[in-house]
């Protein structure tokens, strides 16, 4: 009867082991992909202008008074 308990004991293991799941991937590529991309680089071009915009302004806000420029 031991060997009976082992053998089915070591086959229950075995079982759950093979069908435990594999380590996690990486998720694949979709469609959206080239256009979240394009859309990333649209927003650190439009913080690059907007940076751009707020010097300018305060630099002819600057000229406007009369003071001496930064």
């Amino acid at each position: 009867m031991g060997l009976a308990r082992t053998l089915t004991m070591s086959l229950s293991v075995s079982f759950i082991m093979s069908c435990s799941s594999p380590d996690p991937q990486p998720p694949k590529k979709t469609v959206f992909e080239p256009l979240l991309q394009s859309e990333e680089r649209a927003r650190e071009v439009q913080k690059t202008v907007d940076a751009n915009t707020d010097a300018t302004r305060k630099a002819v806000d600057t000229q406007e008074r009369g003071d001496t420029p930064p």
